[in-house]
């Protein structure tokens, strides 16, 4: 439906500048889906409980369901689809699937973006500090063990791989082809990954992997 309106907005969404007309009263998250067609960011309360709209609003985490459009303007926004590239979202994404942390997978993008601004601020969480990290996402599914072990999978390979903090530039712990052939991880989560495996997708027949890829990019 064509929107009536004076007021236009400029908002820049994964690096492109959407421009479109919006009523006084809409939320972020109806422009990211109806305007930006970032569909990746999911809709589920509307209303700031759940997280499963949580966006990278000018480097911060927020639910895009509080934040007006209009307030928004001028403003730099990425969805999980924006981060694909980043080495710390690729290494969330392979540790939730590792772990198992990917259910029915609706809260997934919301949970991704939550974890990895924890991350981004915090690169070696404590199991409480991950916990508050995430305490704005709900999980239907009630996967949250799961999910704390992927955030501590991730945050002990960036610790592996950079104790000062931060990834390889090239690709995070994916470059080299999987995880670090010393060991594997052995840190908080308690798992023990063999010296470099392959990609835990490719011990998935060719419907689960295509499932796993379709949540871990925001679909669903």
């Amino acid at each position: 439906m064509e929107i009536q309106s004076d007021l236009k907005v400029t908002i820049r969404v994964n690096g492109v500048a959407v421009s479109a007309p919006v009523q006084a009263a809409d939320s972020l998250l109806d422009f990211l889906r109806n305007q930006a067609r970032a569909t990746d960011v999911k809709c589920g309360c509307n209303q700031g409980d759940c997280g499963t709209c949580t966006v990278v609003y000018d480097g911060k985490a927020i639910k895009s369901c509080l934040v007006l459009a209009a307030q928004a303007d001028g403003k730099e926004v990425r969805s999980l689809k924006g981060l694909m590239d980043d080495p710390l979202m690729q290494s969330l994404q392979n540790a939730f699937l590792e772990c198992g942390a990917v259910q029915c997978g609706f809260c997934t993008p919301g949970m991704l973006m939550a974890s990895w601004s924890l991350l981004q601020d915090n690169p070696n969480p404590t199991r409480e500090e991950m916990r508050q990290g995430i305490s704005g996402n709900l999980c239907r599914c009630t996967g949250y063990k799961k999910i704390l072990d992927a955030i501590s999978m991730a945050a002990a390979l960036l610790s592996t791989e950079h104790p000062a903090g931060g990834y390889r530039a090239a690709g995070g712990y994916r470059a080299a082809g999987g995880y670090r052939a010393a060991g594997g991880y052995q840190a908080a989560a308690g798992y023990q990954v063999a010296a470099n495996p392959a990609d835990p997708r490719d011990r998935l027949d060719g419907q689960a992997q295509a499932k796993a890829n379709y949540l871990l990019l925001g679909g669903g």
